[in-house]
């Protein structure tokens, strides 16, 4: 998305970040107005309903204005940035494309070199020496920082960022880089305090809290957002706070009202939390789901995994066992690997089985999904298992993986509780619910012993199948749990 800005640079938008999401939150600007970008370098970080996202910028040149204050929401085809990129970038108006050839006959070095310092009298505008600029390649991603890059495509960087500063910082800043001219000021010499994400380091910031004054109970005092929420907590007991100073997310509290308590704390349904709540809201109103349950003996199942990994190799998950399992049932009762067409009237039964899993992470519940998982054997479910749930917990997942899932396993036992109704995450027709596996007494060939005992729980949709497939598939799941045997037919 670009834009001619007063003949001087190019004003690049918030892109269309796909899977129909309309608006962003900016969580961290990476750059500052003054700032020297190359192509495709991502200049804001943003948090959408999917996931967290850095956007990168597809011209090269000297950031000249920022717009939005981190926090704030923005629509798609918002402005985020003004990029000076010198007389040529700015007459095309079309994108940051800059001759490597023209620029070596005027003396300039050749693309990727080094660029020198700037000559006296060089203004905010003049783009890097030596920076050169692809034509944004539309649906193409850029790698190397573990985040989505939206939109554009790949470019060399130059080999060394030059910053310029514009005459007057806070004239700049003021004008397009906030909405009241504040000036941010800039991380101590010494480096960021480390955080366990940037949603904590907003937290703290929205609440005027130092970082720098607290112990982190995470590991290497890690700050985490208990650690803050607990130090908010704190200074309000003290009195250290006024009523509009509580902990919050960031958004100014409404005035108090006699409809609602002044104490109480708003928490807007936005981004990851909002999404969820969207889905689970339609879940409810348009599937007649129904669950069914059962006691399973998972002593064996517990000893299988023992003995593989005792035998060496990667290690195996019992999450992993439980997602073979369910892609094993699936293939004999495919009626719940499927979705229902609601304006044809149809069912549509999947071929591909892609595995949701539930994990709780301090943004949320989210619901990464495997792709492909009927195709994975348990050392490749484990492995990919613990790649989502580490993006998850980094707030690093894309867009791309937390949709297009089939069929959902979520393992609640977790949290200790034994059995659950789980809501079927829409348009999904099920989903298996695993309680915790606790020693309890069990007969066993016919003698009362203590064994290793789990729930499972299946919530189904009734338009896709009638209590009898449900039923089979759930004592299918429970009979492979206590004889991991009977997976032996179906690999």
């Amino acid at each position: 998305m670009a834009h001619a800005s007063d003949g001087r640079g190019l004003e690049f938008r918030l892109p269309d970040l796909g899977e129909g999401l309309t608006e962003a939150e900016i969580v961290r600007w990476l750059v500052e107005v003054g700032d020297v970008v190359a192509v495709d370098q991502p200049v804001v970080e943003v948090e959408t309903a999917k996931a967290m996202v850095e956007v990168p910028c597809p011209y090269g040149g000297v950031v000249t204005a920022r717009f939005g204050e981190e926090g704030t929401e923005l629509p798609v085809g918002a402005p985020l940035v003004t990029v000076a990129v010198g007389e040529d970038g700015a007459d095309t108006g079309a994108g940051p494309a800059r001759d490597a050839g023209a620029a070596g006959a005027a003396g300039a070095p050749p693309a990727g070199s080094p660029a020198e310092a700037p000559a006296a009298g060089t203004t905010a505008e003049t783009p890097a020496a030596g920076m050169t600029a692809e034509a944004p390649a539309a649906g193409t991603t850029a790698e190397g920082s573990g985040n989505v890059l939206v939109g554009y495509g790949t470019s060399e960087a130059p080999a060394r960022r030059r910053r310029v500063r514009p005459p007057d910082r806070r004239t700049a800043t003021g004008t397009a880089g906030s909405a009241n001219g504040r000036v941010r000021t800039a991380e101590p010499p010494d480096g960021p305090v480390p955080v366990i994400s940037p949603l904590v380091r907003r937290l703290a910031r929205h609440n005027d809290l130092d970082l720098r004054e607290l112990t982190g109970s995470g590991p290497d005092g890690l700050i985490l957002r208990a650690d803050v929420e607990y130090a908010l907590r704190a200074a309000a007991a003290q009195g250290g706070r006024t009523a509009d100073q509580q902990p919050s997310t960031g958004r100014v509290p409404a005035a108090p009202s006699a409809a609602a308590p002044s104490d109480g704390v708003r928490v807007p349904l936005k981004g990851v939390r909002g999404a969820v709540a969207d889905k689970l809201s339609r879940s409810r109103r348009e599937i007649p789901d129904a669950t069914c349950w059962v006691d399973a003996d998972a002593t064996e199942l517990m000893r299988a995994r023992a003995a593989m990994n005792a035998s060496g190799g990667p290690k195996i998950s019992l999450v992993a066992l439980l997602a073979r399992i369910c892609t094993a049932a699936l293939a004999r009762f495919p009626e719940l690997n499927s979705t229902v067409d609601t304006e044809a009237r149809e069912i549509v039964r999947l071929e591909q089985v892609h595995l949701g899993f539930a994990a709780q992470t301090d943004r949320g519940l989210v619901v990464p999904v495997v792709r492909d998982a009927h195709a994975r054997n348990a050392e490749g479910l484990t492995a990919e298992f613990a790649r989502l749930t580490e993006a998850a917990r980094a707030g690093r997942l894309t867009p791309g993986e937390l949709t297009g899932g089939t069929f959902t396993l979520n393992n609640y036992g977790v949290f200790g509780v034994d059995g659950s109704t789980p809501i079927i995450n829409h348009p999904e027709a099920a989903m298996l619910g695993v309680g915790r596996i606790v020693p309890k007494p069990w007969v066993h060939e016919g003698e009362l012993a203590v064994r290793q005992v789990v729930q499972l729980s299946l919530t189904f949709d009734h338009r896709v199948c009638d209590g009898g497939v449900a039923g089979g598939f759930l004592r299918y799941v429970a009979d492979c749990v206590e004889q991991p045997a009977v997976l032996l037919r179906t690999l």
